[in-house]
């Protein structure tokens, strides 16, 4: 059997991308691993990148891709859940700050959508892409589903949040200690606000409060989000 037979043979079987999927974080997590979390060595964009150059290189589309890693993409819904752990576990220290939670996500929510909106406005983007381009900053599964019910692109929604979402994982740490915001639950709150679950990823790695307020954060962007959207769509 050639190679190409071989590849022919194993590309028309489901596991293989699930397999290439999980290498790749494999991967991809050592190299983290062995920078010291350096925040500029950011699991999924290396994920990203490898999966990506493959599926470049051996002619492979997206559809027959997903088939097979499809199960990765099942479970971000229990891993979601999950979130309701931590929070449990810190539940007296977010009683504590309820107030400045809820004025950060009335403010950072809004911020998230008009600024974006505002800046590709300006520079003469279609409103198809502007009604993509707004939920950014909520998980996939939400933005796709508003992007799409307001006319906007879901593919291109999608694009945009991971990238979003890897964007503010990576700058995340050496913003907040440039600002020297050293309070664990703000920081983390920012992130899971800014940049949804890739972000809340990166906030767990750092330390257990700011990922449990970067979760919070992230569920509660994506139910505000969710009415901010359609209200701007129809300004645009």
């Amino acid at each position: 059997m050639t190679a190409s037979t071989l590849w022919v043979y194993l590309a028309a079987t489901p596991l293989l991308w699930l397999t290439v999927t999980l290498a790749a974080w494999l991967v991809a997590d050592g190299l983290a691993k062995a920078s010291g979390r350096h925040a500029l060595v950011n699991p999924v964009l290396i994920a990203v990148v490898l999966v990506a150059l493959l599926l470049h290189a051996t002619g492979t589309d997206y559809p027959t891709y997903f088939e097979g890693a499809q199960f990765v993409h099942f479970l971000l819904g229990p891993a979601t859940v999950a979130l309701g752990v931590p929070l449990y576990r810190n539940l007296a220290q977010v009683r504590r700050n309820l107030l400045p939670m809820a004025a950060a996500l009335a403010v950072g929510s809004v911020v998230a959508v008009v600024s974006a909106v505002g800046i590709a406005a300006a520079l003469g983007v279609p409103r198809a892409v502007l009604v993509s381009l707004a939920p950014k900053s909520v998980t996939a599964g939400i933005a796709m589903g508003v992007s799409e019910a307001l006319g906007g692109v879901p593919s291109l929604t999608a694009a945009l949040v991971i990238a979003t979402g890897i964007i503010g994982a990576v700058m995340v740490t050496p913003l907040m200690n440039a600002l020297r915001i050293r309070d664990y639950a703000a920081r983390g709150f920012a992130v899971g606000l800014a940049s949804h679950g890739i972000g809340t990823a990166r906030a767990f790695t750092v330390d257990p409060v700011a990922g449990t307020f970067a979760g919070i954060a992230m569920g509660l962007n994506a139910v505000v989000t969710a009415v901010i959207v359609p209200l701007m769509a129809s300004l645009v």
